[in-house]
């Protein structure tokens, strides 16, 4: 029976993320509408599989801290640099879909990410299926597996992009990537993840660019790119200006990692 940290993020977030005694709660409880992880009722659509881009975030406000699951104790990195690993990825979908990821998140099926024991949250990692040499992209926001022998739980729509569906399971290659160079353009910023969501799928039609909602110095940012020249991303500034967003612009992370200048 699989295991996702989802159902152990209250538990966590009362012991202050630390796992101090503390121990998961039970992924049959009333918690989930049902008993046993299954597929969705439809497959990914195109869009819903398309490689983020990774991007310098400021590690999540909860998730981070050394835990305690079934007894084991878990150390969470300080770093995700130069990390990778092989062993066999599992997936999880619609029993945990619309619940709690273990940095607060709101764990989606149908995007590509994941959840591993150790990581920082968020990281980026590419996976490769060793099987079939395919490749994607996913962000990591969540903790687990925590069955013996697994080092990552994809999303559905990760996992099906790489196969894994198929089979249940894959020896896979996990490599930690970092960011991404170029230039990005904050569009907005919002207290809830959810009031950012539709904005981040209309701005990303419209503009034909890549779009994220990152969490970042306690509030929820909608941010656009990368592109390759700083006067692009300006242009893009006083494009979505125009188009009612004013507070659009220039995005500076708090760890300069990206090279951005806004002047």
């Amino acid at each position: 029976m699989k295991i996702s940290v989802n159902s152990l993020f209250g538990v966590l977030l009362i012991a202050g993320l630390n796992g101090c005694g503390s121990t998961p709660k039970n992924p049959n409880d009333g918690r989930y509408h049902i008993s046993q992880d299954i597929a969705p009722d439809r497959l990914p659509q195109d869009h819903e599989m398309i490689d983020p881009t990774p991007i310098y975030e400021v590690p999540s406000r909860g998730g981070n801290k050394d835990y305690q699951v079934l007894g084991k104790h878990y150390k969470v990195l300080k770093t995700s640099e130069g990390f990778s690993e092989e062993g066999v990825a599992s997936w999880y979908g619609k029993k945990f879909h619309g619940h709690l990821t273990s940095n607060g998140e709101t764990y989606d099926m149908f995007a590509m990410s994941a959840a591993h024991k150790t990581l920082p949250l968020p990281t980026y990692v590419k996976v490769t299926n060793l099987a079939n040499n395919k490749q994607a992209i996913v962000r990591v926001n969540d903790r687990g597996p925590f069955h013996d022998g697994r080092i990552i739980d994809l999303s559905y729509a990760a996992a099906f992009k790489l196969g894994v569906t198929k089979s249940g399971t894959a020896k896979v290659k996990i490599e930690a990537l970092h960011s991404a160079p170029g230039f990005y353009v904050e569009v907005e910023n919002a207290q809830q993840q959810a009031e950012l969501s539709d904005k981040s799928a209309a701005i990303a039609a419209l503009f034909q660019i890549p779009t994220k909602v990152i969490e970042s110095s306690g509030a929820f940012r909608l941010i656009a790119g990368p592109l390759t020249e700083q006067s692009q991303a300006m242009d893009l500034v006083n494009n979505l200006n125009q188009s009612g967003y004013p507070q659009a612009k220039i995005y500076q992370p708090k760890q300069n990692l990206l090279q951005l200048n806004p002047n």
